[in-house]
């Protein structure tokens, strides 16, 4: 076969079809600028890398996409790319097309801390700017499918990362929009890549099954064919083979051998109109016996992406199942194009279940679901869920039908229909009896809502509701209510402590309130009170701040210490009053490099800089605190050294005295013998500071039997 072209030349004659001949000049001149932007670039497969955007614009095109949408596909990811800015592509274009590629562009000035949390990041932001444009989806889309196609250049560990990423996120979404040609390109390459020996075994076993069949299926199809030129039916019919990874799906999720999956050819009817599609459904069902229990009317119940049709089950020839699909050309058009198909195709009727109104329905729940999370991957985690829909159908008392996730709940059904009822329910009825909020639903019930107006999200819900909407609802209101009382809290706490300096929260003066928030980093003093009622800061050293004329640090007291391993109230500079600990992790003592970190009940924890536990703290930079040393420390601090001797009688004994005379107390000791000739002591012993450390072991090298010593832990 010959290679795919990616000419401008080739693009700019394909959409001489349906755009203007301005339009088409203005999409050149997005070719033009992309061509001079991706100068010097190649992709992996050896191409300059502007055939990519090219190869992607033909796409759109294909789906009779606006002029603006084919230039942002040529322009896609120049400012990811490339030097361009999004605003030198705006002064050079518009805004529009500006947004469209930021859209779809990565964020790559930001450092995150793995790979999860980046595509997390991307595609919070590609749904929010798809909520503002369903174009930057479909760029998405198409961009995807191309980089698909020519995966196979890739390293294997790349092939199946960005398989399963496509398999996960971007086929579903596919789904979701109604974009069934996409969908399917995506699943059965992502397959290809992810699992390629499963994927030859099952290509095999189709091209076997397609093969011993042909003349089989093509008597079928001229059967129906002949059927409906008998009844004077316009239409057309084609038969056509299961997609490898539905076959796949099928086998692993129902336990089936390849054999057992019904419906691996099927056959679709196209008509006119809606009332010959339930004619012809009356005539397969005379020509072919129908299979108990496989009919689908989709088209009075459409699906959740806008999909219409009539699905049957027949008993074939030779007992063979085949699945025949009944749609009108409207509903063909919709079936293929989805959501695209609002630019390339413009149906009689606007009712609420065409692509563009579930998509709009569906863009809304997701904004209202990423404010409910902070998080990114949270919120990926959670559209993954609702990607993944097995559909039931409900009816509320007034007839209306909403669309749920298979396994949805009482709950989930009173989200669906908003927020204000999902947040203020109490129970429901289902077909007129009260049941439960964690009832699960069934298809074709009748649920209504009993609300009140006191009523409340409960935290319990979260462990049966399945919704995304309804996940974001709950937990939007808990973190709400958790700063609501967080802040309160703290107040409470930090006006304790300012009593003990004469002064309270209300009467606070607010310039020294002002300059304390600046210094931190804080927008508001809600924060500051929500971070101490969440023990991220300590109220007593908030307070201490506070209470400073001008910032100034307060005189240092000296108080002595209790014993060792117990919490401690040591001089540590800014610290005066406040709870500090020393680890035995490093036992850290004057003249050390230290570093503090705030640990809620614990106080301000003071760790040696060289500590090998900082760092589990790494990611926990907003609790760390620059510490340092009093002039005086006052108190003694305990430390660990450990002493290799030769194996002599009475060493335990010497090194214990030379300790001793340097004023040094011994807290614990013990040995344990190495080779028989040498053994190692290990003391913990008392010192002021490093200074006195350094002369009790300069001591004990002039003891004889002494080969080595250092400090423990290291």
């Amino acid at each position: 076969m010959d290679k795919p072209r990616f000419l401008i030349s080739d693009l700019c004659s394909f959409l001489g079809s349906y755009l203007s001949a301005e339009q088409i000049r203005e999409v050149y001149r997005a070719y033009l600028f992309g061509a001079e932007a991706h100068e010097g670039q190649w992709r992996k497969s050896g191409e300059p890398y502007i055939h990519h955007p090219i190869a992607v614009a033909r796409l759109l095109a294909e789906m009779r996409m606006d002029y603006k949408c084919i230039m942002a596909a040529l322009l896609h990811d120049v400012i990811e790319d490339t030097a361009t800015a999004r605003d030198q592509l705006a002064a050079v274009f518009d805004e529009e097309i500006a947004d469209l590629v930021d859209g779809v562009s990565k964020l790559t000035q930001i450092d995150f801390r793995s790979r999860e949390e980046a595509q997390a990041a991307n595609f919070r932001k590609m749904m929010l700017a798809m909520t503002k444009d369903i174009r930057v989806i479909l760029i998405k889309l198409t961009d995807r499918l191309h980089n698909m196609r020519t995966l196979g250049v890739m390293v294997p560990a790349t092939c199946r990362r960005v398989s399963r990423e496509t398999l996960e996120i971007y086929a579903p979404i596919a789904n979701r929009l109604g974009l069934y040609g996409i969908r399917v390109e995506l699943d059965d390459l992502s397959f290809a890549h992810y699992w390629p020996w499963r994927h030859r075994v099952l290509e095999r076993a189709v091209s076997r099954a397609r093969g011993a069949r042909t003349e089989l299926m093509k008597n079928v199809e001229t059967a129906l064919r002949e059927r409906l030129e008998q009844e004077g039916i316009t239409g057309t019919v084609a038969g056509r083979c299961k997609h490898i990874y539905s076959i796949y799906r099928k086998m692993r999720d129902k336990n089936r051998s390849f054999s057992e999956v019904a419906d691996v050819f099927a056959f679709r009817v196209v008509v006119d109109k809606v009332d010959t599609c339930y004619r012809v459904l009356g005539l397969v069902h005379n020509l072919y016996k129908p299979v108990p229990g496989r009919f689908k009317d989709y088209i009075a119940i459409p699906k959740s992406n806008g999909y219409q049709s009539l699905h049957t089950v027949l008993m074939g020839p030779q007992g063979l199942p085949i699945e025949v699909q009944i749609r009108t050309e409207d509903m063909q058009h919709i079936a293929d194009s989805g959501i695209a198909a609002h630019w390339m195709y413009k149906s009689d009727h606007d009712d609420g279940g065409n692509p563009q109104t579930l998509a709009a329905d569906w863009l809304q729940n997701l904004l209202e679901m990423q404010r409910g999370y902070g998080d990114s991957v949270e919120f990926l985690e959670h559209v993954k869920i609702d990607l993944f829909p097995d559909e039931v159908y409900v009816f509320t008392p007034r007839g209306r039908i909403l669309v749920l996730p298979k396994g949805a709940t009482v709950v989930d059904f009173a989200y669906a229909i908003h927020s204000d009822v999902g947040n203020t329910c109490v129970a429901a009825r289902i077909e007129r009896h009260l049941v439960p909020l964690r009832t699960v639903l069934h298809n074709g019930q009748t649920v209504e809502i009993i609300n009140s107006p006191e009523a409340a999200p409960n935290p319990a819900w979260l462990k049966f509701v399945v919704t995304g909407k309804a996940r974001a609802n709950v937990r939007a209101y808990l973190k709400n209510l958790q700063r609501q009382e967080a802040e309160a809290l703290g107040q409470r706490l930090l006006d304790g402590e300012l009593k003990g300096f004469g002064l309270d929260w209300q009467h606070l003066p607010q310039e020294r309130l002002q300059a304390y928030l600046s210094a931190s980093n804080l927008t508001s003093a809600a924060q500051l009170l929500v971070d101490i009622g969440l023990g991220n800061r300590m109220p007593a050293l908030v307070a201490r701040r506070l209470a400073a004329d001008g910032g100034d640090e307060l005189a240092e007291k000296v108080q002595p210490g209790q014993e060792a391993g117990r919490p401690h109230r040591f001089p540590i500079k800014g610290t005066e009053g406040i709870m500090v600990n020393f680890p035995r992790c490093c036992r850290p003592i004057p003249g050390d490099g230290i570093v503090g970190l705030f640990s809620p009940g614990k106080g301000i924890v003071v760790h040696r800089q060289e500590c090998g536990n900082l760092g589990d703290f790494q990611s926990q930079g907003d609790k760390w605190l620059d510490v340092e040393w009093a002039a005086e420390p006052g108190v003694d601090f305990s430390t660990g050294i450990r002493i290799e001797v030769n194996n002599r009688r009475g060493t335990l004994a010497t090194v214990a005295a030379a300790i001793a005379e340097l004023g040094s107390n011994i807290e614990n000791v013990q040995s344990s013998e190495k080779d028989g000739m040498s053994a190692a002591l290990d003391f913990l012993i008392t010192v002021h500071d490093r200074q006195h450390l350094a002369q009790i072991i300069r001591r004990l090298r002039a003891i004889p039997p002494v080969m080595r010593i250092f400090r423990i832990p290291r």
